[in-house]
């Protein structure tokens, strides 16, 4: 019999992981903290059964997955007067998708312990596009049996599905992740830029370049929308820049090893600065507006 889950995040990501999970037969309750949002109705539309508290959500759950946004979130919903950590049975192992940084993932690790809880880390990657098709890369942080029993649904939402280490490993790889996504768009911009100033058409640039040693995910899923002026968000700035805080704070400040990071992240907060601090929901591909400011 399989066992219950219960999906705690209704977003951009976690609603169409939701809605693998039941398109893969699995029982799912699920829980969004603002009713009403697209993600719920995604979620609910694939067969997930929608609760109003978390308390509903996992008091019958084996398993619990989250998917919010950053460290204090994942922290009230798990740790908080309402959260996972009150309502769990004992042993429930609870899976958190967030990016949240090694030291968070392990303080909440300890914590759960001693409730009698288990938890892994295990932040993803693949954006809007990886949740929607299944096909998401996903960096596990514990141990090898609880990654064992939970890799069938792991299976049901990923493709690439590795177990990094122990509980904050997979937030390392995550973040190390993140320093990459952050400067291929740096590249991506500066090539489409460069294509315009010598009058190539940049879309024949990402044809031809994408069958090279440049090619990426990014640059074929992303250098379009570039030239297309799409900003509309898979995964939005307000979103990295978090995560590339995040790689400042691991790293306690030593910004002198990644001045690339910093490159990235100045671009970035120029684009969530504009439209009146609205752009930081732009999709990442928005930081051509950075050049053309």
């Amino acid at each position: 019999m399989s066992q219950q889950l219960a999906f705690l995040g209704l977003g951009v990501m976690g609603a169409p992981m939701t809605a693998n999970l039941v398109r893969h037969g699995y029982s799912v309750k699920a829980w969004n903290r603002t009713p009403n949002r697209p993600g719920v109705e995604i979620a609910e539309n694939a067969g997930a059964i929608i609760v109003s508290s978390i308390q509903e959500a996992v008091e019958t759950a084996d398993l619990v997955f989250t998917c919010v946004g950053d460290v204090p979130d994942v922290e009230e919903v798990i740790l908080g007067e309402q959260g996972v950590i009150n309502y769990a049975k004992p042993n429930t192992l609870i899976v958190d998708f967030s990016t949240i940084g090694s030291k968070a993932a392990i303080k909440i690790g300890e914590t759960l312990k001693q409730h009698n809880l288990r938890f892994m880390d295990a932040p993803i990657s693949g954006g809007d596009i990886g949740a929607q098709k299944g096909t998401l890369t996903i960096m596990v942080g514990g141990n090898e049996p609880d990654f064992q029993e939970c890799k069938p649904y792991l299976e049901a939402m990923g493709k690439t599905i590795r177990l990094c280490g122990s509980v904050g490993s997979g937030q390392a790889v995550k973040l190390c992740n993140q320093a990459l996504v952050s400067l291929y768009m740096v590249g991506l911009c500066e090539a489409v830029e460069m294509a315009k100033q010598q009058g190539i058409d940049p879309n024949l640039m990402i044809e031809v370049c994408s069958t090279g040693a440049a090619g990426s995910w990014a640059l074929t899923n992303l250098a379009p929308k570039i030239t297309a002026s799409d900003y509309n968000p898979g995964f939005m700035i307000k979103h990295i820049l978090k995560d590339l805080r995040l790689v400042k704070e691991t790293l306690n400040g030593s910004s002198d090893i990644i001045p690339g990071v910093d490159l990235a992240d100045r671009l970035f907060k120029i684009v969530a600065e504009m439209d009146n601090g609205q752009g930081e929901n732009q999709g990442t591909q928005a930081m051509i507006r950075a050049y053309q400011n």
